[in-house]
């Protein structure tokens, strides 16, 4: 069984409760007030980080159009294309860099598998998700499960958008995997925030999707958290602050934070499209825009957002 319980994300909507603790770190940690925060340190266990090389596979889980799938994997082909404009997706990820252990990831999409038949079911545990991301075995590779927006998973909209674990390949080898879902029908208001109004906080207007749809630009934050996460903290031993069955890791403890001047239900000052008003912090590949959350810098022991 993978250790998909470990690694649950929520964003940022919830970041508006002064009495719920975010979902994703379980530690007691309230929004009490808008007062200066410790430093925030996530600590070195010395485990192993991924580095060099990485093969990343796609399991489709349900309906996506050609479209949406082409955005998910222009974000993943994006985080090493060196020549996108500035402020790039490639220079958000370079940040992984400086985790100590380990090195320049460089992100490959290899295989890719549809299941557009709902082979499962449209309500998934999290059994399945493990049995999905087991359709293709590779050491070095993170194996991506993504579900339609008509698919309910365990947990989902509840207590995470998306997770990341590892599980047994061969002898003491593992595999890293992530899932993520669709929020578009369940709950867009918690993981498509803020390309949509929160369930809970102020309810001030929604940024503008920078591909046009919210369900898969909310994914693109959930997955870029995961990925942040998979890397510099694969087996439950890397960086991370807080309990290992609960941790805040290099995005998840930046929750919320999208540009300079961020607070509780703002995502601060991110860069907009003079014509569409899209919102995006990043360029990609084939001239995509993201909007990508800050990630925690071990240089500075602070959260770096791109603008």
């Amino acid at each position: 069984m993978g250790s998909i319980y470990r690694f649950a994300i929520l964003t940022s909507v919830l970041f508006f409760l002064s009495s719920v603790v975010h979902p994703t770190v379980a530690t007691g940690r309230k929004l009490s007030a808008l007062v200066q925060e410790q430093p925030l340190v996530l600590k070195y266990h010395n485990g192993l980080l991924l580095k060099g090389n990485i093969t990343v596979n796609l399991i489709w889980y349900g309906t996506f159009t050609p479209i949406q799938r082409s955005i998910i994997v222009d974000f993943i082909q994006s985080l090493n294309f060196r020549r996108a404009t500035l402020p790039s997706a490639s220079l958000w990820w370079k940040t992984t860099e400086k985790y100590k252990g380990g090195g320049s990831s460089n992100l490959v999409v290899g295989k890719q598998i549809l299941h557009e038949a709902y082979t499962l079911g449209k309500n998934l545990k999290n059994i399945h998700l493990v049995a999905l991301a087991g359709k293709i075995n590779g050491l070095n590779s993170i194996n991506v499960v993504l579900t339609a927006k008509d698919v309910a998973v365990d947990g989902f909209c509840l207590s995470r958008c998306g997770t990341h674990g590892s599980r047994p390949i061969s002898g003491k080898a593992r595999q890293a995997y992530v899932w993520v879902g669709n929020s578009e029908l369940q709950c867009p208001g918690q993981c498509a925030w803020p390309f949509h109004q929160p369930i809970y906080g102020p309810q001030t207007p929604p940024l503008v999707a920078p591909n046009g749809d919210v369900g898969i630009d909310g994914m693109i934050i959930n997955l870029a958290t995961v990925l942040a996460g998979t890397v510099t903290n694969p087996f439950n031993n890397g960086y991370f602050q807080g309990p290992a069955t609960a941790p805040l890791e290099a995005v998840s403890a930046c929750t919320g934070k999208f540009g300079s001047g961020a607070y509780p239900g703002y995502p601060g000052q991110v860069l907009a499209d003079k014509i569409t008003g899209a919102s995006y912090n990043a360029h990609g590949v084939n001239g995509r825009r993201f909007l990508l959350p800050a990630m925690w810098d071990p240089q500075t022991s602070a959260c770096k957002p791109l603008v």
